[in-house]
């Protein structure tokens, strides 16, 4: 009976290595296995892909508010909005779902931009001294001309309508001009020291402000920053007119019929002059100064910039937000002036604001933010004509805000980009690609489209320009955010789109506790991450010290939540000086719930953050379930839960942080297992955990033996072991675990799980959860079926099976769940990054899924996750010829044949850097492995073979930011948060790349300029009306050509080409020039060729009649002549 056996186990054996084999041959093909080591992939330097492979990032579209904005323009014809950032991005926004992210080299701050109005081109002034035209009328808008300014500074630019020609202003005091065809300085300049008068000895300071006069454009409007205003004609290249302020510029701004201009200055004041009176202003106010008991003006702030249109006729009299200064209501033709600051000094609580004054009617418009710049929404692109405003754009520093100036109370238009994502900090990301199509119209049929807003504007958005794109996916797309309040966004990210969805708010369900006397500020409802089951939509957000449950219901219902306090920190008595409590050995290992604290006494445990108690209303959408809650002991708080999954099949939640892993039973709601990170290992640990005696070391030196290469190679270390309790447990083995402390934030924790290889001599503070998968596979070498198990991956490298017994499904809810940690264990240097499950065909092994249900209806759509049962054998679970363990680390990566557990590929990623995600996908009905590094590149890998199949430069690591929310999903496509409010989407997938140009929408639409505005004929009698300039007589070829020390102009791509097309056609005419000159040459030598030839004959002809002359006359006298 025994030979039998043992040759039924040798049989077995034997076709588990053919199996192994013939695996090993179909995706490692060459290599040799006959040696006992495994093979390994290709390193990136002897594998390199082909140049064609290594292509650079692909940038699909860039969604939320531009960061620290600092300038804004408008085009009045094409409905178009541009802002300008200090990191040098240009966002382009029209219609709703129209948004074009550019950004210039070098990332200089943007001053000032300035339409080309309806032209399909822009120009931007940056804080590098350059000047640089942007073409719009393609998709994606390029530089075409770059002018920099190499001995003086830009400081503001202007831009006539319908003018080639562009004034710059600079530090020096100087006026540039240059013409915008072919980004030419001119050789009319103006100088500082021609435009003041002759008696003035101080310099007037740097250019502020250029306006063109609305009615005559021979006038130049020049605003120092010392207060000078300058009124320049560009024919006689004299002052006409100077004004001087007595205090310092801000802005200054012509009203329609170019008599009169207003300025603002430093002081808070209001300043309006007259052409026709220069000696002093016709009026100054101050449009909030109070006046004191003394009889004085309040000092007030600077007045930062003003703008005053004029109106047809007047409006009614509107409601004012904060302040309304004058009963009467105003009157026809009366003016509008809108400025920025202006309030007083030593106002407590005084808020930003934008002021509007109409008539005698003045209305304050509070803002949440600093305001950056303001610009006024007029139909008419024409300066001179009545400019009719029903508008305000206003760019705060943290948002962007459109008044309605047409209806009464000035309401706000309803933003409808997507620039609330920074409304509360972003603190994590998940980004699910080719979701369940159901998954968008459920979530927003209970969120966005349920949703009231009342306050805003009844009319439409008006920044309309632009077109949508034709193109489009095929799948879906879902982006979750976690924000520092609790909240919790669902965001439509399908294409190019990003809408959001559903909003959750973890404040229903959790209260937040006093805050900590040492003064930590952190948001203890802070979200630290979002697992979704999109099969059954159930869903894990995990904080700081707690996990909240949700499922997903379309009813509305009222009910308490059941609350689980977890406390997973454990007492270490290591020390042989102390005597544990109750008499108990000195290396027991105890749960936090029976840790002595100080004389002995039970430990103190107390909540970060509470449960809500009473029933909770639950509307529609996802429900809260069950709260877990890790409590702190006394009062050391708990450490961060740094790991969550989530199995709607088995039922069960799991998560874990640096000490330990909590399972819980999300049907019966009950803890099934809660050990620290050592008990994990059961008596296979490698490492050394604390200090301990020479007697004790003695003891347990055969526990505590370091592993052997082979073993830190992949191999299971332990095939089997004794099962474990849960939560009162004691481990059955005595050692000593030290007390756990805060965990620290993500970049010490990163820095700290980067060590290459620990032995076991090294003494273990912590070791954290970092990794979680829940799957279906083999638990050792000797099991021929799969079983329920989760995959545990640690801080320091090695991957640990837990195994999961189920009752069956009629008695899921009244059983008990059997879990217990195998021994089984895998070791790879670095912390662990992702696990996945493959199958024989190099498939991935979807996790198990249970259908969602709203009650007793389910939903209609089939399911393409397997069922589950509590353990199928090998054929049921499609994997006759077994699985494949995919396990990466921050440094390596393994892939390893299951149940045998023998290594098939090995790679390391990297060893000077680390990886900061890395994720298996699905691309191109294949699995890679993609894989984002600290030193910026991203790599992918095939699977199983681990063969490298892309090496670009991405973008390096900047900051914890990023690191926290870099994602990469299905299709190749990823996203990160590029800075404190915007989210990058990117692709590695060439297949999107060629769709992208149809998914992106136009900017630029053809359509004629509205009409000259029409002039009267007394006007036109007497000289009113407007008047013209020929510019390009003034600043062309005439004037001269200015100096080239001045500026440098240095092409953009569009115009590298342009100028390689006049090259190519110069030389073409060259050749042809040169083979015309040679032509003619071939003709004229042919012509001396036949006068040669003529001369020769010639000359023949005259030595032959010489010669007969000679004869006849050679024999005679001369007599006989």
């Amino acid at each position: 009976m025994a030979s039998r056996n043992e040759r039924a186990r040798r049989d077995r054996a034997a076709r588990r290595q053919t199996e192994l084999e013939k695996i090993r041959r179909k995706y490692v093909p060459g290599d040799s296995f006959s040696s006992g080591s495994p093979p390994s992939a290709p390193s990136p330097a002897s594998a390199r892909p082909p140049p064609a492979a290594r292509r650079q990032d692909n940038q699909i579209v860039r969604h939320g508010f531009p960061h620290q904005p600092t300038a804004l323009a408008f085009d009045p014809v094409q409905k178009l909005l541009a802002i300008g950032t200090k990191t040098g991005s240009l966002r382009l926004l029209g219609r709703p779902g129209v948004d074009i992210h550019v950004r210039h080299d070098g990332d200089p701050a943007v001053l000032q931009i300035a339409f080309l109005v309806n032209e399909g081109a822009l120009v931007t002034a940056c804080t590098d001294d350059t000047l640089n035209m942007w073409n719009i009328r393609q998709k994606i808008p390029e530089v075409v001309h770059t002018l920099k300014f190499q001995r003086e500074r830009t400081t503001c630019i202007s831009l006539p309508l319908q003018s080639k020609w562009l004034y710059v202003g600079t530090e020096k005091g100087n006026v540039h001009i240059v013409n915008i065809e072919s980004f030419v300085v001119s050789g009319y300049i103006i100088n500082w020291n021609k435009a003041i008068e002759l008696s003035r000895k101080n310099h007037p300071g740097p250019v502020t402000c250029l306006v063109d006069n609305p009615v005559d454009s021979n006038k130049l409007l020049i605003g120092f920053e010392t207060g000078l205003l300058v009124l320049w004609d560009l024919r006689t290249k004299a002052a006409d007119v100077r004004w001087q302020s007595a205090e310092p510029l801000r802005s200054v701004c012509w009203l329609s019929d170019g008599k009169q201009f207003m300025s603002s200055h430093a002081d808070g004041s209001l300043c309006t002059w007259s052409v026709k009176t220069p000696q002093r202003p016709v009026a100054t106010q101050f449009p909030h100064a109070k006046t004191r008991e003394n009889g004085q003006q309040e000092p007030c702030k600077a007045i930062q910039k003003v703008s005053w249109l004029s109106t047809r006729a007047g409006l009614p009299r509107p409601g004012s937000l904060l302040l309304c200064v004058g009963p009467r209501p105003a009157r026809p033709s009366e003016p509008y002036v809108i400025f920025t600051g202006g309030l007083g000094h030593d106002t407590a609580g005084r808020t930003p604001s934008v002021t509007v004054m109409h008539g005698r009617t003045t209305t304050v418009l509070e803002m949440e933010h600093n305001v950056v710049d303001f610009i006024a929404l007029v139909d008419t692109p024409y300066p001179s004509e009545f400019q009719d405003p029903y508008g305000i754009v206003v760019l705060l520093q943290n948002d962007l805000v459109v008044v309605d100036l047409t209806s009464p109370g000035y309401p706000c238009f309803e933003n409808p980009y997507p620039m609330d994502l920074h409304g509360s900090t972003v603190t994590s990301c998940t980004y699910l690609a080719d979701c369940p199509g159901d998954l968008v119209p459920a979530l927003y049929s209970v969120g966005t489209a349920k949703q009231n807003r009342t306050g805003f504007s009844e009319k439409e958005w008006p920044i309309t320009g632009g077109t949508w794109g034709t193109g489009g996916n095929s799948y879906p797309e879902v982006v979750i955010t976690g924000h520092a309040d609790g909240s919790v966004k669902f965001w439509d990210a399908t294409a190019v789109s990003f809408q959001v969805l559903y909003k959750l708010k973890v404040s229903r369900v959790l209260e937040r506790q006093r805050r900590s006397q040492d003064g930590d500020t952190e948001d203890q409802l802070a979200v630290q991450q979002v697992v979704l089951c999109p099969e059954s939509r159930q869903l894990a957000v995990a904080g700081a010290s707690y996990v909240i449950h949700f499922r997903f219901s379309r009813n509305e219902k009222n009910a308490e939540v059941p609350c689980l306090e977890i406390p997973i920190v454990y007492e270490t008595y290591g020390d042989s000086d102390r005597d544990p409590p109750s008499g108990d050995p000195a290396v027991t290992v105890r749960p936090a719930d029976t840790i002595a604290g100080v004389n002995g006494k039970k430990a103190e445990l107390s909540l970060p953050v509470r449960c809500r108690s009473g029933p909770i209303r639950r509307p529609p959408g996802f429900h809260p379930e069950l709260v877990c809650i890790t409590p702190a002991v006394n009062g050391e708080p708990p450490g961060v839960i740094s790991s969550v999954a989530v199995n709607s099949a088995y039922g069960l939640l799991a998560y874990g942080n640096e000490s330990g892993l909590v399972i819980v039973d999300t049907v019966q709601r009950t803890c099934l297992l809660n050990l620290g990170t050592p008990d994990l290992y059961g008596p296979a640990d490698p490492y050394q955990r604390a200090p301990r005696s020479p007697k004790q070391r003695a003891e347990e030196a055969d526990l505590g033996r370091s592993p052997d290469s082979e073993q830190i190679n992949g191999l299971c270390l332990s095939p089997t072991a004794g099962k474990q309790g849960g939560v009162g447990s004691v481990s059955p083995r005595g050692r000593d675990v030290q007390r756990s402390r805060s965990q620290e934030r993500l970049d010490t924790q990163q820095t700290a799980s980067r060590s290459s290889s620990l032995s076991s001599l090294e003494n273990i503070s912590s070791e954290a959860i970092v990794c979680l998968q829940f799957a279906d596979t083999f638990v050792n070498k000797s099991e021929s079926s799969t079983c329920p198990c989760l995959l545990v991956g640690t801080s320091l490298g090695s991957t640990l099976i837990v195994q999961v017994a189920l009752p069956r499904s009629a008695d899921r809810a009244t059983q008990a769940v059997s879990v217990a940690p195998t021994g089984s264990i895998f070791r790879l240097n670095g912390a662990m990054q992702c696990i996945a499950l493959l199958d024989c065909s190099g498939a991935r092994i979807p996790a198990a899924a249970e259908t969602w249900r709203d009650g007793n209806k389910e939903r209609t759509r089939t399911p393409s996750r397997p069922t589950v049962s509590s353990c199928g054998s090998l054929s049921e679970a499609g994997g006759g010829d077994g699985q494949l363990l995919v396990l990466v680390s921050d440094k390596q990566a393994r892939v390893l044949a299951t149940p045998s557990h023998s290594c098939l590929c090995k790679l390391q990623i990297t060893e000077t850097s680390f990886v900061v995600r890395a994720e298996i996908i699905s691309l191109k009905d294949s699995v890679c492995l993609v894989c984002y590094l600290a030193n910026g590149r991203l790599n992918s890998y095939s699977l199983p073979s681990l063969r490298p199949l892309m090496e670009v430069e991405f973008l390096p690591l900047s900051d914890l930011r990023m690191a926290r929310t870099f994602c990469i999903s299905n299709h190749g496509h990823g996203l990160y948060l590029c800075s404190p409010s915007e989210i990058q989407k990117f692709t590695i997938s060439s297949e999107f790349c060629t769709q992208l140009q149809d998914m992106v929408g136009e900017l630029f639409l053809a359509c004629d300029m509205p009409e000259l505005p029409q002039q009267g004929f007394l006007k036109g009698l007497f000289g009113g009306g407007v008047r013209s300039l020929d510019r390009e007589e003034l600043f062309g070829e005439t004037s001269g050509k200015a100096s080239r020390s001045v500026a440098k102009l240095l092409t953009g791509p569009t115009a590298q080409a342009e100028q390689l097309q006049a090259r190519v056609s110069s030389t073409g005419g060259d050749v042809g020039r040169a083979r015309q000159a040679m032509i003619e040459r071939g003709q004229k030598l042919s012509k001396l060729e036949d006068r040669t030839e003529q001369l020769m004959a010639d000359a023949d002809n005259f030595s032959s009649t010489a010669h007969q002359l000679m004869m006849r006359y050679k024999d005679k006298k001369w007599y006989q002549l």
